[in-house]
């Protein structure tokens, strides 16, 4: 197992994701409310960047290795994953939301899987949209744990409007991300689909 910084990065923010989670389970004599949702969320953006930081320096110091291809993506979904279903138990986001968006996430990763091993994996590589998609959520899921005014200079940012109505967006490029995925692969899965595992 290759191991240099850009992969300790995307394991970083693999030990990140109990923090995300453990911090709502603090009593309130240890973290008011308000200081548990401002910690989560600035855990998980420090996350967040982990995952911009370890691509970018693993392209630029040609540290690049199919172990880090595999991991980063896998750290990403658990993040998410984990701060979606933080945000359903705290009745702050839709099950039906999380659902949308962590079962596309299981869908595309099991296409992708399936096209590699045919030796189609570039015709649904990522993305402009699926990176659009990412952003809006990556945005909306640290305004969701913090779920309050925030302030910013003169002005004030209601997190839980600006949070949901971003987290709907992503949702609803999510499904569409899908199709357009489904669609590009749809030629192989007619060809080669013989109804077997």
């Amino acid at each position: 197992m290759p191991f240099n910084f850009p992969i300790f990065l995307t394991w970083l923010r693999i030990v990140l994701i109990p923090l995300v989670v453990g911090v709502f389970y603090l009593p309130d004599t240890v973290l008011s409310p308000m200081h548990r949702n401002a910690l989560a969320m600035a855990v998980f953006v420090l996350a967040a960047l982990t995952d911009w930081f370890d691509g970018f320096l693993a392209r630029k110091w040609n540290q690049t290795s199919s172990f880090g291809a595999f991991l980063d993506p896998v750290a990403d979904k658990l993040m998410v994953t984990a701060a979606l279903l933080v945000l359903v138990q705290l009745a702050r986001l839709d099950a039906a939301i999380a659902l949308v968006i962590v079962g596309r996430e299981i869908a595309i990763s099991a296409l992708r899987e399936w096209m590699a091993q045919i030796g189609a994996s570039k015709s649904v590589a990522v993305n402009s949209l699926g990176k659009f998609k990412t952003a809006c959520q990556m945005v909306a899921i640290p305004m969701l744990l913090f779920y309050a005014p925030l302030p910013l200079g003169i002005l004030t940012l209601d997190t839980r409007v600006w949070g949901m109505w971003l987290i709907y967006v992503a949702a609803f490029l999510t499904i569409w991300s899908m199709l357009y995925y489904m669609k590009l692969a749809w030629p192989q899965i007619r060809e080669r689909g013989d109804g077997g595992a």
